[in-house]
């Protein structure tokens, strides 16, 4: 610093700063050796707080408004420095300007996709991104935990810590609300609201206040949209055979407008969706007909019998037909299925009469 600047510094009446930035949060007054001059004027504008610092502690807090600096309006300084009865001109102390507007429009957004899991789409990645505002709340406390000593901070150094928190929140909130993709979008207010919520405690430890968070867009990777687009699509086509008929009749309209040239294209762009049309028509019904004539099979009955007290099978009727046949089941023997109430003879059961009346009668006497 050169003589003027030191002599200027000296002969200064006048504490003030005229912020011209968007993103200034603290300015350090600068002025030669800290000095301020007894009766010093210090102004401070709306959306400003000055705060006073002496060897590193944290003083006098001045609100907007204009003021004479002397002892009885700067008394956490007085006591620091030992004044009794007033000072002596100059004394040494820092002077922070602390922006306490509301700093808007900062961004935020996820670095790398989040892997959730997804009712209609399985496993899939997203992304997000959103803005929100910010003011400084309390001077002291972010002077102590952020600032320190920077002679200008601005939002510049600390947007990465602000995001970084942001975006740890609204993943936890994402994964565990279980919502479907598709239905995020209707649900953008209550996300905000909560992350809003979830973040402001956390804020208030730096001294700031979150006045506004904004979710601006959740989205998915771009394979995934594109298919999502041709689903879309085919939803608005509707009915595929109406939809050829349509473009058949407009090409035979254009043929018909312009005898040549184009006129044999689309007449042949016409006969070629009549004739796709007939051919799913033709493949329509053929998968209609084979199913009215394969009909399903009928249900297989089967029994279970009861043989020296113990349950043996199920059998069906032509496993029961051989072994009557072979005199290992006859009309007393028990039997059971599904559906009737207790054991019952063979012969009590309707649906085993075909079972008896296939067995052949005795053999006629020797003679």
């Amino acid at each position: 610093m050169g003589l003027f600047d030191k002599i200027k510094g000296e002969f200064i009446d006048i504490i003030e700063y005229l912020d011209a930035t968007n993103d200034t949060m603290i300015y350090r007054f600068d002025r030669y050796g800290n000095e301020i001059k007894n009766g010093a004027k210090l102004v401070v504008r709306e959306s400003q707080v000055a705060v006073f610092v002496n060897e590193g502690q944290i003083a006098d807090v001045f609100t907007p408004g204009m003021y004479t600096l002397e002892t009885n309006n700067l008394p956490i300084l007085s006591t620091l420095k030992g004044w009794k009865y007033g000072f002596n001109s100059p004394f040494k102390a820092e002077v922070y300007f602390i922006n306490t507007k509301n700093f808007t429009d900062l961004k935020w957004g996820t670095k790398n996709p989040i892997t959730m899991r997804d009712a209609d789409f399985g496993i899939v990645r997203i992304r997000a991104f959103g803005s929100y505002c910010i003011k400084i709340m309390n001077p002291s406390k972010f002077i102590r935990e952020i600032a320190g000593t920077d002679g200008k901070f601005t939002t510049d150094e600390i947007y990465e810590q602000l995001k970084n928190i942001i975006v740890t929140r609204f993943t936890d909130l994402l994964g565990e609300s279980k919502i479907p993709v598709l239905d995020l979008a209707s649900n953008y207010n209550e996300f905000s609201d909560f992350v809003f919520k979830k973040i402001s405690f956390e804020f208030d430890e730096y001294g700031l206040e979150i006045t506004k968070f904004l979710i601006e867009n959740i989205s998915l990777p771009p394979a995934v949209e594109e298919a999502i687009d041709k689903r879309s699509s085919m939803g608005a086509v509707g009915n595929l055979d109406s939809y050829m008929k349509f473009q058949t009749a407009n090409s035979i309209e254009e043929a018909a407008k312009n005898p040549g040239g184009d006129a044999g294209a689309g007449i042949g762009m016409g006969m070629g969706f009549g004739m796709a049309n007939q051919m799913m028509n033709s493949m329509n019904q053929n998968n209609q007909q084979n199913n009215q004539q394969a009909p399903p099979p009928p249900p297989m009955v089967q029994f279970f019998v009861a043989v020296n007290g113990q349950q043996t099978g199920p059998f069906t009727l032509q496993q029961l037909t051989q072994m009557a046949q072979q005199a290992q089941f006859n009309k007393e023997s028990m039997v059971w299925k599904q559906g009737m109430a207790a054991w019952a003879p063979a012969s009590q059961v309707p649906e085993l009469a075909p079972v008896f009346n296939s067995m052949p009668p005795p053999p006629p006497p020797a003679l």
